[in-house]
């Protein structure tokens, strides 16, 4: 079995591969044809054009402002789309499409968006960056422009549809988390937690329990950290497992959510200070 010190070596072997791999990917930003140049006069759309823009607004505010802010002028835990590389490599959806659908492990859900709904997605991020470049700047997001919903139907949205109170209470695990997260950070933390820790739970074929932090699973390797800092792995098919993800939990409500649920929410929250 591998120290922590020896998975840690491993691990920084992958990072620097991975991080090669995925620098091209991380900042999206610029072209659906035909879109200004750098000090260019936005121009123009057509009413066909301005309507799939206006959808994808609807469509960004619901699925991607909370990191990405609500111009996509980045926020706090997410970038500038309108500066990025992989939009201005992008043509009619092909690498933005892509992204959406697949998501980055631990960083982004995957969005499964009909085509039609996608092209919208595209055409918003497009005419923001177009914007952007033509204002000569980049607004972000106010955390006042987060303090828009009603606190009491957000305190009965936690308690009742949106089941927030199966995992989570106001006075145990969210106590004070106003005050550990402000404005976006806070909002990004209720809607999607990337940095929360998921658990297995590993029974051997001795009968064997185990719990742990999942450090590595795929198809068909599962690996954890024992609470005493023991790494241990197993292969998928010879064991019996229980992965808890909070941040998977999170994602499938993400479809489910209205502008006014998050508004709502985001408010009663912003009260538990």
């Amino acid at each position: 079995m591998l120290s922590r010190a020896e998975m840690n070596k491993t691990k920084m072997r992958g990072a620097v591969l991975l991080w090669g791999t995925m620098a091209g990917v991380l900042w999206i930003g610029r072209s659906l044809s035909p879109y200004a140049a750098e000090g260019q006069a936005v121009r123009a759309q057509s009413p066909e054009m301005n309507a799939h823009i206006e959808a994808g607004n609807t469509q960004f505010q619901q699925k991607c402002a909370f990191c990405h802010g609500r111009d996509a002028g980045g926020g706090e835990s997410g970038p500038d789309l309108t500066r990025s590389k992989l939009v201005q490599d992008d043509v009619n959806g092909n690498k933005i499409a892509e992204l959406v659908r697949t998501g980055r492990p631990g960083k982004m859900p995957p969005f499964d968006l009909a085509d039609p709904d996608m092209k919208d997605l595209v055409a918003f991020i497009h005419a923001q960056q177009q914007k952007a470049v033509s204002a000569g700047q980049r607004k972000g997001v106010d955390v006042s422009d987060l303090q828009t919903g009603n606190v009491t139907a957000g305190k009965q949205y936690f308690e009742g549809a949106g089941t927030c109170s199966k995992c989570h209470s106001a006075t145990g695990d969210l106590a004070h988390i106003a005050t550990k997260y402000q404005g976006l950070k806070l909002e990004q933390h209720m809607l999607y937690p990337h940095e929360a820790k998921s658990t297995a739970t590993v029974t051997l074929p001795s009968g064997e329990s185990l719990r742990g932090q999942v450090e590595y699973h795929d198809e068909f390797t599962l690996g954890i950290f024992l609470a005493d800092g023991t790494y241990r792995s197993w292969p998928v098919n010879r064991i019996k497992y229980k992965i808890d993800a909070p941040h998977e939990a999170h994602a499938e409500l993400l479809s489910k959510y209205t502008d006014d649920d998050i508004h709502n929410l985001m408010a009663y929250l912003q009260t538990l200070r």
